[in-house]
Protein backbone atom coordinates (compact mmCIF):
# COMPACT_ATOMS: atom_id res chain seq x y z
CA UNK A 1 0.00 0.00 0.00
CA UNK A 2 1.29 3.49 -1.44
CA UNK A 3 1.16 6.27 1.28
CA UNK A 4 1.42 9.82 0.47
CA UNK A 5 3.19 12.45 2.72
CA UNK A 6 2.84 15.98 1.24
CA UNK A 7 5.32 19.29 2.70
CA UNK A 8 6.46 22.29 1.60
CA UNK A 9 3.31 24.88 2.06
CA UNK A 10 3.21 27.91 3.77
CA UNK A 11 2.18 31.25 3.43
CA UNK A 12 3.87 33.35 1.26
CA UNK A 13 2.86 36.68 -0.72
CA UNK A 14 1.74 37.19 -4.39
CA UNK A 15 4.44 36.74 -6.68
CA UNK A 16 6.55 34.43 -4.15
CA UNK A 17 7.46 30.90 -4.72
CA UNK A 18 7.53 27.83 -2.49
CA UNK A 19 8.35 24.05 -3.32
CA UNK A 20 6.17 21.67 -2.16
CA UNK A 21 7.55 17.96 -2.15
CA UNK A 22 5.71 14.62 -1.84
CA UNK A 23 7.25 11.17 -0.35
CA UNK A 24 5.91 8.11 -1.57
CA UNK A 25 6.04 5.09 0.67
CA UNK A 26 6.09 1.67 -1.64
CA UNK A 27 7.92 -0.14 -4.39
CA UNK A 28 5.60 0.98 -7.50
CA UNK A 29 5.97 4.60 -6.98
CA UNK A 30 8.98 4.72 -10.10
CA UNK A 31 5.88 3.04 -12.26
CA UNK A 32 3.31 5.36 -12.05
CA UNK A 33 2.48 8.95 -13.46
CA UNK A 34 2.27 10.94 -10.45
CA UNK A 35 0.68 14.36 -10.46
CA UNK A 36 -0.35 17.18 -8.17
CA UNK A 37 -3.72 18.47 -7.15
CA UNK A 38 -5.13 20.99 -5.61
CA UNK A 39 -8.44 22.19 -3.51
CA UNK A 40 -9.10 25.45 -2.40
CA UNK A 41 -12.50 25.68 -0.65
CA UNK A 42 -15.66 25.19 -1.72
CA UNK A 43 -14.25 23.78 -4.92
CA UNK A 44 -13.45 20.78 -6.72
CA UNK A 45 -9.95 19.51 -6.30
CA UNK A 46 -8.36 19.92 -9.55
CA UNK A 47 -5.14 18.23 -11.52
CA UNK A 48 -2.34 20.87 -12.09
CA UNK A 49 0.65 19.09 -13.07
CA UNK A 50 1.52 15.82 -13.98
CA UNK A 51 4.56 13.90 -14.60
CA UNK A 52 5.03 10.60 -15.97
CA UNK A 53 7.59 7.62 -15.28
CA UNK A 54 9.60 8.57 -18.22
CA UNK A 55 9.33 12.54 -16.93
CA UNK A 56 7.49 13.70 -19.24
CA UNK A 57 5.07 16.80 -17.86
CA UNK A 58 2.13 18.33 -18.42
CA UNK A 59 0.46 21.69 -16.94
CA UNK A 60 -3.11 23.07 -16.48
CA UNK A 61 -3.07 25.79 -18.50
CA UNK A 62 -3.57 28.44 -15.34
CA UNK A 63 0.13 27.20 -13.87
CA UNK A 64 2.09 26.41 -17.34
CA UNK A 65 5.27 28.62 -17.45
CA UNK A 66 5.02 29.26 -13.59
CA UNK A 67 5.04 25.60 -12.53
CA UNK A 68 8.01 22.61 -12.80
CA UNK A 69 7.25 19.19 -11.82
CA UNK A 70 9.55 16.94 -11.46
CA UNK A 71 10.51 13.53 -9.70
CA UNK A 72 13.24 11.98 -7.62
CA UNK A 73 12.52 7.74 -8.13
CA UNK A 74 15.33 7.11 -6.13
CA UNK A 75 14.03 8.94 -3.37
CA UNK A 76 10.45 8.46 -4.68
CA UNK A 77 9.42 12.14 -4.24
CA UNK A 78 7.44 14.28 -6.54
CA UNK A 79 8.01 17.97 -6.47
CA UNK A 80 6.22 20.98 -7.45
CA UNK A 81 8.30 24.13 -7.83
CA UNK A 82 5.70 27.29 -8.07
CA UNK A 83 6.58 30.08 -8.80
CA UNK A 84 5.31 33.87 -9.30
CA UNK A 85 2.00 32.58 -7.08
CA UNK A 86 -1.76 34.30 -6.75
CA UNK A 87 -3.82 35.21 -3.69
CA UNK A 88 -6.49 32.44 -5.92
CA UNK A 89 -3.77 29.65 -5.59
CA UNK A 90 -4.54 29.54 -2.23
CA UNK A 91 -5.61 25.97 -1.50
CA UNK A 92 -4.33 22.54 -0.12
CA UNK A 93 -2.50 20.81 -2.55
CA UNK A 94 -1.84 17.11 -2.98
CA UNK A 95 0.29 14.52 -4.79
CA UNK A 96 -1.75 11.00 -6.24
CA UNK A 97 -1.83 8.64 -9.19
CA UNK A 98 -3.09 10.17 -12.28
CA UNK A 99 -4.50 6.97 -13.53
CA UNK A 100 -7.37 5.43 -11.42
CA UNK A 101 -7.34 3.40 -8.87
CA UNK A 102 -5.90 6.23 -7.30
CA UNK A 103 -3.90 5.70 -4.33
CA UNK A 104 -5.13 6.76 -0.81
CA UNK A 105 -5.02 10.57 -0.34
CA UNK A 106 -2.40 11.97 2.06
CA UNK A 107 -2.96 14.65 4.64
CA UNK A 108 -1.94 17.44 1.84
CA UNK A 109 -0.41 20.70 2.44
CA UNK A 110 -1.96 23.91 2.87
CA UNK A 111 -0.49 26.83 0.55
CA UNK A 112 -1.75 30.63 1.32
CA UNK A 113 -1.00 33.13 -1.06
CA UNK A 114 -1.66 36.69 0.87
CA UNK A 115 -2.35 39.80 -1.22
Amino acid sequence: QVQLVESGGGLVQAGGSLRLSCAASGSIFSINAMGWYRQAPGKQRELVASITSGGMTIYADSVRGRFTISRDIAKKTVYLQMNSLKPEETAVYYCNRVVPPLFSWGQGTQVTVSS
